[in-house]
């Protein structure tokens, strides 16, 4: 196990009701909210109204920015920017899922910054101060709600990039199961794999004895696939809403990783599908993990093997390669199973941007460490998925 130092600030606040909360706790941060979501979504379900109520009632003054999308834009960003430096907002509070976190943990540190908020994605520049943002969670999927990182989208070449700092972590994050009851069932099933995958890039790992987290990581996606298959059949299903929510949580706030070397490279790939043809990250993740699985499963036949048996129930046999390939084909079968895709050919995505995606997934380096990517492993990846 690796030594580490494991900091996550945000305090969370989960429950039924909960959102009522929302201007008692961003009085203690500030008196001028930047409100930021997405569409009309929180609107037409009465969230919107609660959540204005409870500034209100605490004299909280709130300028909005509305129109987040999935894989949130660099445009929006900068239009947030600059409506924070010229209304001296002190806060941001985000409604909704993981886009429209990440666009205003990007905002918070773009406020603070002189020059384009793009150099942090990019250039990799030190990120030295933020605003703080508090979060009302209605789509439990990215994990956004206490990581310490966010992805943004630049519209000029659809570079998607991400951008890490603690001073990024939410300082509050409000989480009701009940807010999640009206989304549509893709978009469950999407936020379930976004979660898994968020495990599997910790699980896969090279460091050995880890049997803590390795155990944290199996149970975890197990609850997590149990959990989305009765939402998918009773949306208002709260227990079950509530440990999907949770569990996306506990997926991605950096606990699953303590001790751990994390992979990553699913992601990196992932986001230049996404950032190329715009498709929800969790379908993304829904076709690109099982080809990266096959394509470096043969590196620790052990650690496939055990996925299989203790998150499928397969038996581990003599032939590891055929236990890892079951396991492989059965985390398939799921995703099929939810509704998702697993070939690039069912979203109409050809070989034509192969080449381009591999070149910006490995522009800076190879990608990956349970065994590393160059462009050539990135384009067969991509052909074991289309």
């Amino acid at each position: 196990m690796k030594n580490f130092i494991y900091n996550n600030s945000t305090i969370i606040i989960f429950g039924k009701d909960s959102e009522q909360k929302v201007g008692f706790e961003t009085k203690k941060y500030g008196k001028k909210v930047l409100l930021h979501y997405g569409g009309g979504s929180i609107k037409r379900s009465g969230l919107y109204d609660k959540v204005i109520n409870s500034l209100k009632k605490e004299e909280i003054d709130v300028i909005e920015l509305s129109g987040v999308k999935p894989n949130p834009r660099l445009s929006l960003v900068r239009e947030g920017i600059k409506l924070v430096k010229e209304n001296n907002i002190d806060f941001i509070l985000a409604v909704g899922g993981g886009s429209v976190i990440d666009s205003a943990k990007a905002i918070s540190i773009g406020a603070m910054y002189d020059k384009d908020v793009w150099d942090f994605f990019d250039k990799g520049v030190e990120i030295k101060a933020a605003l703080p943002i508090g979060v009302v969670l209605t789509l439990p999927a990215a994990g956004s709600e206490t990581s310490h990182s966010c992805v943004i989208t630049n519209e000029d070449g659809w570079y998607k990039r991400s951008a890490a700092s603690i001073l990024e972590r939410p300082k509050f994050a409000i989480m009701n199961p009940e807010l999640t009851y009206t989304l549509p069932n893709y978009q469950t099933a999407c936020g379930a794999t976004d979660m898994i995958a968020h495990v599997m890039e910790r699980y896969f790992t090279n460091e050995k004895n880890v049997e803590y987290t390795d155990q944290l990581c199996e149970a975890t996606i197990r609850v997590i696939m149990d959990s989305v298959k009765i939402c998918l059949n009773d949306n208002h299903n709260y227990a079950s809403r509530a440990n999907l929510m949770w569990a996306g949580t506990n997926a991605h706030s950096g606990i699953l990783g303590t001790g751990r070397i994390e992979d990553w490279a699913s992601h990196g790939i992932e986001h230049e599908l996404s950032g190329i043809y715009d498709i929800t990250h969790g379908a993304g993740l829904a076709i690109i993990f099982p080809a990266w699985m096959k394509y470096v499963y043969k590196h620790d036949l052990e650690r496939f093997a055990r996925f299989a048996n203790t998150v499928f129930g397969i038996k581990i046999n003599n032939d590891l390669h055929e236990t890892s390939l079951q396991g492989i084909k059965r985390l398939e079968d799921f995703f099929a199973e939810i509704g998702l895709p697993t070939k690039l050919s069912e979203v109409n995505i050809s070989t034509d941007k192969f080449e381009e995606m591999a070149i910006k997934a490995t522009k800076n380096h190879k990608i990956g460490n349970f065994v590393k990517l160059g462009k050539e492993d990135v384009i067969n990846i991509l052909n074991l998925a289309k």
